[in-house]
C-alpha cells in the first residue's frame, strides 16, 4: 500500500511540473504567448550584433511576446542545432541574423515546417520556395549614401581650410568581404560623397572577417598611412574608429555611434533599425498572415536611420545636407545608383545583369538597369550591386 501511495505521489508531483511549465508561456487568461528566438553571430561587443539585439529586445517588449536569444553562433551546423533548440523551447519564430547562416537555418525550415523561420542578409528565399522561409533586409545604401554626404562635406572644409588640396581627397574604406553587400555599401557611400566633393576618390582595404578588431584597425591604418583623409567601413568592430581617433582622422561608422569613444573624429553613422521587421512579422504570426518572402525596408519606414550628427567633428551644414538629400530620396526625384553620376572603365552602364537567383557559379540572371538607374534590392531584398565602378580602387581581393 505504502509502494502505491508514493507511486500516486510521484505521478501527481511529475503532472504538476508539466503543468507548471506550460503556464509559464501563457498569458493571464490562459492563451498561450508568444515565443520568439534569435540566433546571433556574435554578442554585444560586436556593432553589428548589438543593433540586432537592441532591435529584437524593442520589438518584443512592445507586443508583450517572449525573447529566446543565442549569441556567437558560428555560420556553421552550430546554427542548425541551435535553431532546432529553439523550436524545442516553444519559438514560434526563429531569426538568424549573419549571411552565412542561411543554408542552416533552411535546413531546419524544412525539417519544422510549423514555425516560421526569417534571415538576414540571405539571398535564397525566392528560390527555395518554402512557406516558412524568409529573407529581409534595408536599402542601407541610401543610408551610406547620406552619410557620404557628411563624408564629403568634411572633406570639402578641410580642403577650404588648406589641409590638403582638392585633388588629395582620398577616403579609406575598411571593408569585411568582396561580397555584393559591401561592394552596394562602399559605392553608395562614395557616391553620396562625390555628390559634394566632386574630386574625391576612394581605396577600399579588406579584411576577411566580419569581426576582426586587429585586422580592422590595422587597415584603417594602412589606408591612413597611404594618405586617405577620412576613413569608413563595413565591419563590426571598434578597431577603424580607434586607429581614426588615435591619428585624429575623421571617421564616419557604421550600426551606431561611436561619439563617446571617438568624440573628435565620430562625424556619423547609418544603420538599419530591424524593430519595424520584428514587429512586422511578429504580427503576422499573430493575425495568421504570410510574411513577405523577401522584405525590404527603407527610410519610410523607420528601417534606414542616422545617428545624430556630432557638430564637434561634421563641417557646418552637414545635418541641412543630409536632410535635403534624404527628402529626395522619400519622393524618388533621387536615385542612389543613378547611372549618370558613374561610369565602369570609362563607359556609361546602360545594361546589367546581375546574379539575383544566386547559383553555386554565380550566374547572372536579371536585368536590373532600367529608368536610368541600378534598381538595388527591388529583385530581392539582399543587395546585388556588385559593378566595380571609376574612382574605387580596391587594395587586396582575396577575400
Amino acid at each position: 500500500m505504502k509502494k502505491l501511495i508514493s507511486l500516486i505521489l510521484s505521478v501527481v508531483f511529475v503532472l504538476g511540473m508539466v503543468a507548471g511549465c506550460g503556464s509559464a508561456n501563457t498569458s493571464s487568461d490562459g492563451e498561450k504567448k508568444m515565443k520568439v528566438g534569435f540566433i546571433f553571430l556574435h554578442d554585444e561587443n560586436s556593432t553589428y550584433d548589438l543593433n540586432f539585439i537592441n532591435g529584437a529586445k524593442a520589438a518584443c517588449e512592445k507586443l508583450g511576446v517572449e525573447y529566446v536569444a543565442k549569441t556567437n553562433i558560428p555560420e556553421s551546423n552550430e546554427c542548425y542545432e541551435a535553431a532546432a533548440d529553439l523550436v524545442d523551447r516553444g519559438c514560434d519564430i526563429v531569426f538568424a541574423d549573419s549571411f552565412g547562416h542561411e543554408q542552416f537555418m533552411v535546413k531546419a525550415a524544412k525539417e519544422f515546417p510549423d514555425v516560421q523561420f526569417c534571415h538576414a542578409t540571405g539571398t535564397t528565399a525566392h528560390t527555395e520556395k518554402l512557406d516558412n522561409f524568409h529573407n529581409a533586409f534595408a536599402s542601407i545604401y541610401e543610408g551610406r549614401y547620406l552619410a557620404g554626404i557628411a563624408a564629403g562635406m568634411k572633406l570639402n572644409e578641410m580642403i577650404a581650410a588648406g589641409k590638403f588640396t582638392a585633388d588629395e581627397a582620398k577616403i579609406g574604406y575598411v571593408g569585411a568581404f568582396t561580397y555584393a553587400e559591401v561592394i552596394s555599401g562602399y559605392t553608395s557611400f562614395f557616391l553620396g560623397a562625390k555628390s559634394v566633393c566632386p574630386t574625391a576618390t576612394m581605396e577600399v582595404q579588406f579584411t576577411g572577417s566580419w569581426y576582426d578588431e586587429t585586422s580592422e584597425k590595422e587597415a584603417a591604418t594602412t589606408l591612413i598611412g597611404r594618405g586617405c583623409k577620412l576613413i569608413s567601413q563595413h565591419a563590426d568592430s571598434m578597431g577603424a574608429p580607434t586607429a581614426c581617433e588615435n591619428a585624429g582622422v575623421p571617421n564616419v561608422s557604421y550600426n551606431g555611434s561611436t561619439v563617446e569613444a571617438c568624440p573628435n573624429t565620430f562625424i556619423v553613422s547609418s544603420r538599419i533599425d530591424w524593430t519595424p521587421y520584428f514587429e512586422y512579422i511578429i504580427g503576422c504570426v499573430k493575425d495568421g498572415k504570410a510574411i513577405d518572402t523577401d522584405w525590404t525596408g527603407d527610410i519610410a519606414t523607420g528601417s534606414v536611420v542616422l545617428t545624430d550628427v556630432n557638430t564637434k567633428a561634421a563641417a557646418e551644414g552637414t545635418q541641412t545636407a543630409i536632410d535635403e538629400a534624404k527628402a529626395k530620396l522619400e519622393d524618388g526625384s533621387l536615385k542612389v545608383f543613378d547611372t549618370a553620376t558613374f561610369t565602369v572603365n570609362g563607359a556609361a552602364v546602360d545594361s546589367y545583369m546581375a546574379d539575383v537567383d544566386t547559383d553555386a557559379d554565380y550566374t547572372p540572371d536579371t536585368e536590373v538597369v532600367a529608368d536610368g538607374y541600378f534598381h538595388e534590392s527591388e529583385k530581392r531584398s539582399a543587395p546585388y550591386f556588385d559593378l566595380r565602378i571609376d574612382g574605387i580602387t580596391t587594395l587586396n581581393e582575396k577575400f
